[in-house]
């Protein structure tokens, strides 16, 4: 090597100790303690030194291509595959890799990383510093389940925004989602449905305070006889289940779920692209044919207690009923109710039979049937239309009795304060 030499601080720092041994103002022995190296390595990296200078203490395999690096040929192989198909969907080095995993191309993410970095291809993104956590996770799985909705351009801005329901377990970090229109009552059932089909009835869950998980409104009067709080119909299934819901006051205090969403968003929004998938039905086998699974297997983990806290369901547990809406409604005393301008007649075969003034359950499911339960009986009915129950109600109509009207009623003069009962003759002949 002729001109400068490029050292390293190690091997600047080696040279300054050598030639303290060459002035023999040390020995070998010290030089070793200080360099941190064996007496007989010394004693190698010395010789060089007297015999090469300064380049014999630098490092011999420096510039050299490494035995297992990967050939030019394939580098650019890869580069033109995520030219082509990934970076038009601003996939990251980490998800291009595993994509590139998927075709056979295997390269680790960081090497793909600095590949990308020095092409061009990628621009160093500034990550935000790690806040520390402030509660710990929960020890076990099914203990604490969190639920949020995710609005966002799911299948691009031309498309609209549609809302996934995300559940995260709190101490695994398992995730189940469910693309729909909106953030409704409906959507949440089906996801907790799907979750409880799968791994068993949670212990709580924790959401935030929207309409669909609790109300603010104040008891109805039947409720303050009752003893019950006002709840929604998502509520009506969770306490059935014996589910507790635990709202959060902030978006901050049910961040797991939140950093979920941000993972939905950045890799099931690619994915979509790149599939192709622009329809609610689609995405949604997507998500229940692996997605999910994959994101499990990746960034779940394990709990710290191995005891399972979610709990089987019971024989004979209806889930129709469960996820429904419920509402009363007051039987007529032609055994008819109604409830959302449709009128239902109540059949005589009914066992038992309720009576006129009874509270009658209305179960309306969502595939649009309807259910009239009393005593936990489901009850035989037939739909019956406005004009028929007003012709039905003026065929039963009955004139009421007013006694025989030949006869004349004498009635009485009422007595006022200024004509008393007493006789009108005047006084001087009353008294004669």
């Amino acid at each position: 090597m002729e001109g400068h030499l490029l050292m390293s601080r190690k091997e600047l720092y080696r040279k300054t100790v050598l030639e303290l041994v060459k002035s023999k103002r040390i020995t070998l022995v010290e030089a070793s303690a200080r360099l941190c190296l064996g007496y007989r390595q010394t004693l190698r990296v010395y010789g060089r030194f007297v015999t090469e200078g300064d380049s014999g203490l630098i490092h011999r395999r420096r510039g050299v291509i490494s035995n297992r690096s990967y050939s030019v040929l394939f580098r650019e192989r890869v580069l033109q595959r995520y030219r082509k198909y990934y970076k038009p969907h601003d996939l990251g080095p980490t998800l291009a890799a595993e994509k590139l995993a998927e075709e056979g191309l295997l390269v680790d993410h960081e090497t793909l990383r600095r590949w990308l970095l020095s092409a061009g291809d990628w621009k160093r993104r500034r990550k935000r510093r790690t806040h520390r956590s402030r509660r710990e996770r929960r020890l076990h799985f099914g203990e604490l389940v969190q639920m949020d909705g995710s609005h966002h351009d799911w299948f691009g801005s031309e498309h609209g925004k549609y809302c996934l329901m995300n559940m995260v377990d709190d101490a695994t970090g398992k995730t189940m989602g469910l693309l729909d229109h909106q953030q409704t009552t409906e959507a949440a059932m089906n996801l907790l449905r799907r979750w409880i089909m799968r791994y068993g009835v949670p212990h709580a869950l924790y959401t935030d305070r929207k309409n669909v998980y609790i109300t603010d409104r104040e008891a109805t009067i039947e409720e303050q006889l009752a003893g019950e709080e006002p709840m929604t119909s998502f509520g009506k299934s969770c306490y059935k289940l014996g589910i507790e819901i635990i709202t959060a006051h902030s978006p901050q205090a049910k961040g797991r779920v939140e950093r979920s969403n941000g993972t939905y968003q950045d890799r099931f929004v690619k994915e979509l692209a790149l599939r192709g998938v622009t329809t609610l039905t689609l995405a949604n086998e997507m998500l229940a044919n692996g997605f999910t699974d994959d994101l499990n297997a990746r960034f779940a983990v394990a709990p710290v207690q191995e005891e399972d806290y979610h709990r089987p369901l019971s024989r004979g547990l209806d889930m129709d009923s469960i996820f429904c809406h419920e509402t009363y409604r007051t039987l007529g005393n032609d055994w008819t109710l109604r409830h959302d301008n449709s009128f239902y007649q109540i059949l005589k075969g009914n066992k038992p039979l309720p009576k006129p003034k009874d509270r009658i359950l209305v179960r309306i499911h969502f595939d649009g049937r309807i259910q009239l339960v009393y005593r936990d009986k489901i009850m035989a009915f037939t739909v019956i239309s406005p004009e028929q129950l007003h012709d039905q109600k003026k065929a039963q109509k009955i004139t009421p009795y007013r006694g025989n009207m030949s006869k004349t009623v004498k009635r009485k003069k009422p007595q006022k304060k200024w004509r008393p009962n007493c006789n009108r003759l005047p006084m001087c002949k009353r008294n004669s």
